[in-house]
């Protein structure tokens, strides 16, 4: 998702600085084949119904002087035009603050095994330090707001510190590596190499803090949706009716999302190993095997009963069945 985070955040500002300027047109650099043409030219729309979209990609005039991107490198090699990728690299590289992904060249065999020099985000886990380290993350309404190294005392408050610190603690403990074949928009499937070392710890935790802070069936809810609201996003729609909906129900999951959690981060791993939050939904009484808590086990033989209702009547059904057959072929 970190490309797809990142679109409409770039479509808005270009669309901010069109209506600055009295533009009538935008552009962007999205090859016809994937994901970001459809981001950005959505996003354009939502935003500017009137704008005029150049997108060179799907301009023929383009296509027949740049076959691929192996004439665009030797374009910006004869006119001295300044570029990050090299020739003798053959995949493309896409980053920002919350990942880096690798595509193109040989990643696109699926079956071809990623050599350690793409990565250029996380160290290896084979490679990373003996010695874990422990953070504790604070989050107020879902949001983070606090992380604190309890191995070194280091502490971030800052939003951008918080989140750029824990790309660093990532990638020295190679977390965040993802090796996929995914769905474009389009129909097509593409293998992509991701590396999200801050964000992988930051869900991990989330998700851990809404376990005693989420009501059951609103995290039931929660989860389905949050497949939609990843197709949302994944496909371009974020200035969108139903992202508009998404959000504000997302916002409401997370008013109880307040609290600790506490993880580890071990060669290539991060997980949690306590937290704590002002308003948990666990009562150790209730839950615990030791003490009453209030909880009647006689009553569990009823609702076990009233569970097997359906179960016992689906068996006797298959039975009839079973025998009826029987008795057909003893005809």
């Amino acid at each position: 998702m970190g490309t797809a985070l990142a679109r409409p955040i770039i479509a808005k500002r270009q669309i901010d600085i069109a209506e600055k300027e009295g533009a009538d047109y935008v552009s962007h650099g999205a090859t016809g084949k994937g994901n970001d043409q459809v981001r950005f030219e959505l996003s354009y729309y939502a935003l500017k119904p009137d704008i005029t979209v150049l997108a060179p990609w799907k301009m023929q005039k383009f296509l027949d002087q740049f076959i691929g991107r192996n004439e665009m490198l030797a374009y910006a090699e004869q006119h001295s035009i300044p570029i990050k990728k090299n020739k003798g690299v053959s995949y493309s590289e896409d980053e920002n603050l919350l990942h880096i992904s690798h595509e193109g060249g040989e990643l696109e065999d699926p079956n071809y095994v990623c050599e350690e020099y793409v990565y250029s985000h996380t160290t290896a886990p084979e490679d990373a330090p003996d010695t874990a380290d422990v953070i504790t993350i604070s989050f107020e309404k879902g949001i983070p707001v606090k992380v604190e190294n309890t191995s070194d005392g280091t502490v971030k408050t800052d939003a951008l510190e918080l989140f750029t610190y824990l790309n660093e603690m990532g990638a020295k403990h190679g977390i965040g590596r993802l090796d996929m074949v995914e769905n474009r928009f389009v129909g097509i499937k593409s293998r992509g190499i991701y590396e999200t070392p801050g964000g992988t710890i930051l869900n991990l935790a989330h998700l851990d803090l809404e376990g005693i802070t989420m009501d059951r069936e609103v995290k039931k809810l929660r989860d389905t949706l949050s497949l939609k609201m990843t197709e949302v996003i994944y496909n371009g729609f974020w200035f969108s009716p139903e992202m508009k909906i998404l959000q504000n129900f997302m916002e409401d999951c997370q008013k109880t999302v307040t609290g600790e959690v506490q993880v580890k981060l071990y060669k290539g791993l991060t997980y949690p190993i306590a937290r704590t939050a002002p308003q948990s939904l666990y009562n150790a009484d209730l839950s615990s095997f030791d003490v009453d808590g209030g909880y009647n086990h006689v009553d569990a033989d009823g609702f076990i009963k009233v569970n097997a209702v359906r179960l016992k009547a689906n068996s006797a059904f298959l039975e009839s069945l079973e025998e009826k057959s029987h008795d057909k072929e003893a005809a």
